[in-house]
C-alpha cells in the first residue's frame, strides 16, 4: 500500500488530536492552575484586588453619570461590595477591602471635587 500525502497528514492530525485529548484527561486542567499552593493564593489575591478596583471604578463612573448638575456623586462602599459580588462572582467581600479599594480609586480619580463617599469612616 502506498501512502499519499493526504493520508499521512490526516493520520498526523488525528494522532496529535488524540494526544491533546489524552493529555487533557490526564492533567484535568492543571495546566491552567499553578502547581504551588502559595502561587495559587497570590494569584487569587491579585484577582480579588483587581476585581475590587474595577468595581470601585465602575461605581464611581456610574455615580458621576447619574448625578445631576451641581450635585455631588454619592459613592458608597456597599455599592462597591454589591458590584463585586454581582459582576465578578465573589460570594463574600469584606467591607474593609472594598473601602480601601474605593479610597484608592477615589484619590486616583480626584473625586473630592465632585463626589462624596463613606469609605473614610
Amino acid at each position: 500500500m502506498r501512502w499519499s500525502l493526504d493520508v499521512a497528514l490526516g493520520s498526523l492530525v488525528f494522532l496529535l488530536g488524540a494526544g491533546f485529548i489524552t493529555a487533557g484527561v490526564v492533567w484535568k486542567g492543571r495546566a491552567v492552575r499553578p502547581f504551588a499552593a502559595s502561587r495559587a493564593r497570590s494569584v487569587a489575591q491579585r484577582e480579588y484586588a483587581r476585581a475590587l478596583q474595577r468595581a470601585a471604578d465602575h461605581v464611581i463612573a456610574t455615580a458621576r453619570s447619574s448625578a445631576g448638575d451641581g450635585e455631588p456623586a454619592i459613592v458608597t462602599v456597599e455599592a462597591v461590595v454589591s458590584v463585586t459580588q454581582d459582576r465578578y462572582g465573589y460570594a463574600t467581600v469584606e467591607r474593609r477591602h472594598a473601602a480601601a479599594a474605593l479610597r484608592r480609586r477615589f484619590e486616583h480619580w480626584r473625586c473630592a471635587a465632585d463626589c462624596v463617599t463613606d469609605a473614610y469612616t
